[in-house]
């Protein structure tokens, strides 16, 4: 079976712009997608925003909305943003609440078979238009949809942090030998894919190495 590797963070617009075509890849066709939980560029590059030019966030925030509208997606910036930092200066805060959570409760969902779907609805959740994502029951309904229980992620995410982390660090690092070091990429056959835009170069790729619908459905 075909099998393609997907980076992914969960701060990341374009990684929840993905979500739904990596579902329907593993639904549809004879092809295995596995996701690699791991942290963002603002964690893993201490630094990286600080200076770096106005436009872009502005520029981000304009393009993944557009991107939504035309995959018939609501796109809003999350509240609170995943990643606790002062958006004008750059500064990321030592103390990272939301994000720790996220990434190892996608690894332990992950370890339990459903990091894809773990993935695509707690993106939806965060970048859907959720305020305050991160209380009452919204998580909880978000992972249930996904097929798993919050709690039961959640133990694990608080009594088995050296081996999440453990695993995070090794996705962070076959990452960055993939060849790119942003997030989503796709991986297949050790050639990197970067981008939501870069799905039907994916696709295309593997047709040529002899992709096939699954039964019953239709390409």
């Amino acid at each position: 079976m075909l099998s393609v590797d997907v980076f992914w963070s969960f701060r990341s617009p374009y990684c929840y712009l993905l979500g739904p075509r990596l579902l329907g890849l593993a639904r549809d066709f004879d092809v295995s997608v596995h996701i690699r939980p791991i942290y963002p560029i603002a964690i893993r590059v201490p630094g990286y925003f600080r200076g770096r030019n106005p436009m872009a966030r502005r520029y981000l925030v304009h393009d993944v909305v557009r991107i939504g509208e035309m995959l018939g997606l609501s796109l809003v910036w999350p509240t609170p943003d995943p990643i606790a930092m002062n958006l004008d200066t750059g500064e990321v805060y030592a103390d990272q609440p939301y994000i720790s959570r996220l990434t190892r409760l996608a690894i332990a969902a992950v370890d339990a078979g459903r990091g894809l779907e773990f993935a695509l609805y707690v993106s939806s959740l965060i970048f859907g238009g959720t305020k305050n994502w991160h209380e009452g029951d919204h998580l909880r309904t978000a992972v249930s949809q996904a097929g798993l229980d919050i709690d039961k992620l959640d133990d694990v995410a608080r009594n088995d942090v050296d081996r999440l982390e453990a695993a995070i660090r090794k996705n962070e690092a076959d990452h960055q030998a993939a060849g790119h070091w942003g997030v989503p990429l796709m991986t297949f056959q050790n050639e990197p894919f970067f981008g939501q835009d870069r799905y039907d170069v994916l696709m295309w790729r593997l047709r040529q190495h002899g992709l096939k619908a699954r039964a019953g459905t239709e390409e």
